[in-house]
């Protein structure tokens, strides 16, 4: 057999049992929407905690959505971290309209050896009173029952985190096939339809709706376990897994929405920060990682044009298989199939932003996030593996 032809087949043969693992498994995904809201007047206090820095563009409607909950008993904390824009101002005008209802707790410095957004979550659960603690971010917008179904859930099922798959509302086709190329790796890579299974080793977070037992975040140390790691919502679910707890991933595309970016090069440069770290600063693996979507992903179109025989054959099969399996991932997302040919164009983006991830972090020696420096030996030498 001719070289080509065996890496086009054993390429084909990975790519068929990938989408088959991630399409069967999401399936198995339960939803948010199979759990009737709690009517209980009397049910556990519910403290939502968001951190803000610089969110005055997102901050307002994002709040309103939080004030328009139909779950009767609820704490609403915004910790503004550090903000330099008109965010403050906005909660102010937020809080004196809707008085008893919003807690605004300020943060002007940040102390040595923590991460910006995992000390402001800190800070907002030591406020906190709710039983039941629910980190989300300052752009993200939840349907009026997304709390009561999420408690109704957690209570029902014995829980002491669940978590919420969002939908994306991002604008622009490459963004959006950027979006849906992610989200797809992060399934591979962590399958949370198994995150409820307690023999397996599989957890899930998801920084738009993480819900916390406080006994349950008290109990793994809470964001102060992990408040170097710039991968905050998976690590507080790898955590809370590892300890023993009842986890929970759930599909809340009806019920939790957010623009996750407003750019491809904000999407770029956010990722530059998780990418190196999914590989836990490891320059090898995440060298693999590369080249490993780079032969399953990009060496495919160019076996099509390049290739004769049965080697084109298969190839074009890897080829077909992906757009297919992208037309329909979006459909499923809410977004049109026609973001299938951008599929061919993705995974270059991905390889850059990694490589360039890896370039800018071993030449900075470190990570630069919102104004603050964080060493890559202590990156190294602090923080655990999400694998």
């Amino acid at each position: 057999m001719e070289p080509m032809l065996l890496v086009a087949i054993t390429i084909f043969i990975i790519m068929s049992w990938l989408t088959l693992d991630i399409a069967l498994g999401s399936r198995r995904l339960g939803s948010l929407g199979d759990s009737v809201p709690i009517t209980a007047k009397d049910g556990p206090l519910v403290s939502i905690i968001v951190p803000a820095c610089n969110e005055a563009e997102t901050i307002a409607p994002a709040l309103a959505t939080l004030l328009a909950q139909d779950y009767g008993r609820l704490e609403i904390i915004v910790v503004n971290d550090r903000s330099t824009d008109g965010t403050g101002e906005i909660l102010r005008e937020m809080q004196q309209r809707h008085p008893g209802r919003l807690i605004i707790l300020g943060i002007r410095e940040l102390p040595q050896g923590w991460l910006g957004k995992h000390h402001a979550l800190h800070c907002g659960a030591a406020l906190a009173k709710g039983e039941i603690l629910l980190f989300t971010d300052a752009d993200i917008h939840m349907a009026p029952t997304t709390v009561a179904r999420a408690v109704h859930r957690l209570e029902q099922a014995g829980l002491d985190h669940l978590c919420l798959i969002f939908k994306n509302k991002a604008k622009g086709w490459l963004l959006n096939s950027l979006i849906l190329d992610a989200g797809t790796g992060l399934f591979l890579l962590f399958k949370p339809w198994l995150a409820g299974n307690p023999r397996s080793k599989r957890f899930m977070g998801v920084g738009a709706f993480n819900m916390v037992r406080r006994q349950a975040y008290e109990q793994v140390g809470g964001h102060v376990a992990i408040k170097t790691h710039p991968i905050d919502d998976l690590m507080l679910g790898k955590i809370i897994k590892e300890a023993g707890l009842r986890q929970e991933c759930l599909s809340g595309y009806d019920f939790v929405a957010v623009e996750w970016y407003p750019s491809t090069g904000a999407m770029i440069e956010g990722l530059m920060k998780n990418l190196f770290a999914l590989a836990n600063f490891n320059t090898a693996l995440a060298l693999a990682g590369a080249l490993g979507i780079s032969l399953l992903t990009i060496l495919p179109p160019w076996g099509v044009l390049l290739c004769h025989g049965p080697a084109r054959i298969f190839f074009a099969l890897t080829v077909l298989l992906r757009l297919v399996f992208f037309s329909q991932a979006a459909r499923h997302g809410g977004l049109s199939p026609r973001l299938a040919p951008a599929s061919m164009i993705t995974p270059y983006v991905t390889v850059y932003t990694i490589l360039r991830a890896i370039f800018i972090t071993l030449k900075n020696k470190g990570i630069s996030w919102r104004g603050s420096h964080y060493s890559l030996d202590e990156l190294r030498r602090k923080n655990r593996s999400l694998f």
